[in-house]
């Protein structure tokens, strides 16, 4: 089968976007979809996409990591309602999709993608004191669609990609996550109230670029500990600029939480699978 296929990223996180609102690729089985991510063999990307048709919304997104399992990605989210739009599939500039955690609606702002995020619980705090030779004892937990553990640095330097990778391959493979995984997130703040943040990511076992999910826990963590009701605060990731707004319920769940960024057009190809 040939396969038509469009790269898109967004703040150096990059996917492989698929047409399938007729359903001519439902037979692509995951060793397929794990080869069109390969970076050696395949087309290489940080996540693989199908659009697929919804009955009630524009579009279903259907998210794979190149080791074949599912989960929300923020990035890849505003990356295919950009492709949507490109492809002539919205009516407006505005859209409803389905994913694997909800309902999400998103708006197109130029070159930047407007994204709703599910509201989420405040974020908990775990131990890490029993994860052999880690020098941190205890991290903040928050699922964004996607299950991330973050970790405050005192150093810019400490972000630096072996450092990060060392740390996260340590923490997702423990005792405690290997079974389910979980990503890891490095979080500076700078005194602007910037955040910059590296991540390890669950599927892809490696640093990402950028983290959409993981920019949304990091925000909405350092919201919660400046106790701030509403705000915006903005991410610098190795790839790019991404801003999380937000509002808290002011007890426990943070609401109308949005990811808003750039979403780009790379090239489009096709391949035999």
């Amino acid at each position: 089968m040939l396969l038509k296929f469009f790269k898109y990223q967004g703040t150096g996180n990059d996917f492989i976007l698929v047409n399938n609102m007729d359903g001519t690729y439902n037979g692509v089985s995951e060793d397929e979809k794990k080869f069109l991510c390969n970076r050696k063999f395949g087309i290489g990307s940080d996540g693989l996409i199908f659009l697929n048709a919804s009955k009630n919304y524009d579009f279903l997104m259907d998210f794979s990591n190149p080791d074949g399992s599912k989960s929300f990605c923020g990035n890849g989210a505003r990356c295919a309602v950009k492709f949507a739009g490109d492809m002539g599939l919205l009516s407006s500039h505005s859209v409803s999709f389905e994913a694997i955690d909800a309902v999400h609606s998103a708006q197109l702002c130029g070159s930047e993608v407007k994204l709703e995020m599910s509201a989420v619980d405040l974020p908990k705090q775990v131990g890490l004191a029993d994860i052999d030779s880690l020098a941190f004892r205890e991290g903040f937990f928050m699922d964004t669609g996607s299950p991330h553990l973050m970790i405050s640095v005192n150093d810019l330097r400490e972000l630096e990609t072996n450092n990060l990778i060392n740390i996260g391959r340590k923490i997702r493979y423990s005792r405690k996550y290997e079974a389910d995984g979980v990503n890891v997130n490095l979080v500076f703040a700078h005194s602007s109230g910037e955040l910059s943040i590296a991540t390890y990511e669950r599927g892809v076992e490696n640093e990402t670029l950028s983290c959409g999910t993981g920019a949304t826990a990091c925000a909405l963590l350092h919201a919660s500990k400046e106790m701030n009701s509403n705000g915006s605060i903005k991410l610098r990731t190795k790839g790019g600029l991404l801003q999380v707004s937000y509002e808290s319920d002011g007890a426990n769940k943070f609401t109308k939480v949005h990811l808003i960024g750039p979403a780009k057009f790379i090239y489009e190809g096709a391949v035999e699978i």
